[in-house]
């Protein structure tokens, strides 16, 4: 067995046992849809988590910041890279004294997130499942986006040992990737459940049991379908994969 396929299904394992040992009251999430179980399944599962805005009444944000260009789709701290975790006992404790908040997961630690318009994603992952391509789990945001969430490429020492990636996307430049959006070092998205302005969520589509792909397995499909969605043609010549020397 490879340490990779090793190590996916160690993450599984680890979900599985953890689901299997939760107590009747914990499993309840008292109250709150699940929201808190869903939580822990995901910092679980390897993926770690910081609080992040929530709506508030007005299709505001609950940062109340004037004209805020995210709402409820941001970290609450300019620490979120270094705070997020997968500790079991901080995430109860902010989900606890903070039960309105989203939660972001940081991307480029343990996972990346290929991010793309919902009809193209749901006509990609078709074509995935269809032609036996392994696909992990899968979000949809109700604002328009389809999230394929994936092993990360990794984060080099050396930063020569990656080709420049135009798929590359922050939360700042979002707007600038219309297509496909590739969330790896340095960026988030949020995990679900999250509640977005206008009574919108984000919700799984394809859960945590699955286990998390190669990114490269779901590219050329992913890029194929964006490029017909957005009215362009595929450019492969945009993929990133490391270097080896």
């Amino acid at each position: 067995m490879s340490a990779e396929s090793g190590g996916r299904t160690g993450l599984q394992g680890k979900l599985s046992q953890w689901l299997r040992g939760r107590r009747p009251k914990e499993t309840a999430a008292e109250g709150d849809g699940g929201r808190e179980a869903l939580l822990l399944a995901a910092a679980s599962a390897g993926l770690p988590l910081a609080p992040a805005a929530h709506p508030a009444p007005g299709y505001r944000c609950s940062c109340d910041r004037v004209g805020c260009p995210t709402p409820a789709r941001h970290p609450v701290s300019f620490a979120w890279q270094t705070q997020s975790t997968t500790d079991r006992t901080q995430i109860e404790r902010w989900a606890r004294h903070q039960p309105q908040a989203n939660f972001i997961t940081a991307t480029g630690m343990v996972h990346d997130v290929l991010d793309v318009p919902l009809e193209a994603g749901r006509e990609a992952l078709e074509r995935l499942l269809d032609s036996g391509i392994e696909v992990g789990p899968v979000a949809e945001s109700d604002d328009g986006r389809l999230l394929f969430f994936t092993l990360t490429r990794g984060t080099p020492e050396d930063e020569d040992e990656w080709w420049p990636c135009e798929l590359d996307c922050h939360p700042e430049t979002a707007d600038e990737h219309p297509g496909l959006r590739w969330h790896c070092r340095g960026s988030y998205v949020l995990v679900p459940p999250a509640r977005l302005p206008g009574d919108q969520t984000v919700h799984w589509v394809r859960g945590l049991e699955h286990p998390l792909p190669d990114p490269l397995s779901l590219l050329e499909v992913l890029t194929d379908v964006c490029s017909r969605h957005v009215g362009a043609e595929p450019d492969h010549t945009n993929a990133a994969w490391p270097l080896r020397r």
